[in-house]
């Protein structure tokens, strides 16, 4: 039995805007014009999801067709004329972008998202403003009336442009499909898949849709505000939860933490977290943590010492322990959050200086 991979597919000409483009037999129209270069606006479409359709931003003309396309979803075909740019292609969208902020009002201020928002931006290329489509009169749920599929996250209908991303990530992606719309038009909501009142949400708490949400309308309810994209700091790092190795980025704001963000094309998770990875960075700044080492005193109170003095108390009573009753006195435990050469570093010390095979990690319990 053999396999046909994407190198070996079956080559197809068509033409974008008049520039002739060669692309694998089976690629959508948006796939071509992402070849050719030519830039087609998009909502709905993410490249980890199956084409979904719906925010119809992408309509392209084909020659010979009556009627546009949706580039996302549409089969790009041998010897297919494709146009992606005209007057009556900037109309047709222009009228489509109307009726979506019809829906989610352009009320930008307060959003997080505010100078870094896709649909912000269309808004802008196509001239429109709250006069243009106050026509249509559009009226949609103000707030959430019952609880989202948990509790981490806020749903926001009004926000919401009904693209399907978040429910296509639910069943795609994380294979839970905990969530779905449900009703008709302008009353279309994202709510909990439940089999009845009593059952519990599918939900993880992962926040893939909020992640996969291009307008903001599942935002996280926990932590500090977020701030504008111009005043977040990103960095880099690997989560410490596990031993994968997931990639995200830590967002600060005047020296805080105040979320976690992912790159699709970063890392071996390429874009994906749990719930513990993109919700579990409060203890960052929590009052609890210590920050300076603590010895008891004469009077058996803790108070803070210097490093060099904590370490040397650890190493003479640890010493003293192991003379007096034997290394099989002492046991050394481990944290699956450090990485695997500070675990390697920490069995040897167990081994070689405390002379115990006594070693285990938090992981296994």
């Amino acid at each position: 039995m053999t396999t046909t991979t994407a190198a070996e597919k079956k080559i197809i000409a068509v033409t974008i805007d008049g520039t002739p483009v060669g692309v694998p037999e089976g690629s959508t129209i948006l796939d071509a014009a992402q070849k050719a270069g030519a830039r087609i606006p998009t909502l709905c479409h993410h490249p980890s999801l199956a084409p979904i359709g719906s925010c119809r931003v992408c309509l392209v003309s084909v020659a010979g067709v009556d009627r546009p396309a949706t580039a996302c979803n549409t089969q790009a075909l041998a010897g297919m004329a494709i146009t992606t740019r005209s007057e009556g292609l900037f109309n047709l969208r222009r009228e489509v972008i109307k009726m979506i902020l019809a829906h989610h009002p352009l009320n930008c201020t307060p959003c997080p998202l505010n100078g870094d928002c896709r649909l912000q931006d269309m808004a802008y290329e196509y001239d429109l403003t709250t006069f243009d489509f106050s026509e249509y009169l559009l009226k949609t749920v103000e707030f959430p009336w019952k609880a989202f599929s948990t509790p981490i996250l806020d749903y926001h209908p009004r926000r919401c442009i009904l693209c399907g991303r978040c429910v296509k990530v639910c069943a795609e992606i994380r294979g839970l499909g905990a969530i779905t719309m449900n009703g008709a038009g302008a009353h279309t909501v994202v709510e909990p898949v439940m089999a009845d009142r009593e059952s519990q949400s599918r939900c993880i708490s992962c926040g893939e849709c909020m992640r996969i949400c291009p307008v903001n309308a599942i935002e996280e309810r926990m932590g500090s505000a977020k701030g504008k994209p111009w005043e977040t700091t990103k960095t880099q790092t690997t989560c410490t939860y596990c031993g994968v190795g997931c990639q995200l980025d830590l967002n600060v704001v005047g020296g805080r933490v105040v979320g976690v963000t992912t790159r699709d094309d970063v890392g071996v998770n390429r874009g994906r977290l749990c719930s513990k990875g993109r919700f579990g960075y409060t203890f960052i700044h929590s009052p609890d943590r210590l920050s300076r080492p603590l010895v008891r005193n004469a009077a058996g109170e803790l108070e803070e010492t210097t490093w060099t003095t904590a370490l040397t108390l650890v190493a003479r009573e640890f010493r003293r322990i192991r003379d007096n009753h034997g290394p099989q006195a002492l046991a050394a435990l481990s944290s699956a959050r450090c990485t695997n050469e500070e675990n390697y570093l920490f069995q040897r010390l167990a081994r070689q200086v405390f002379g115990t095979n006594n070693v285990d990690h938090c992981a296994r319990l």
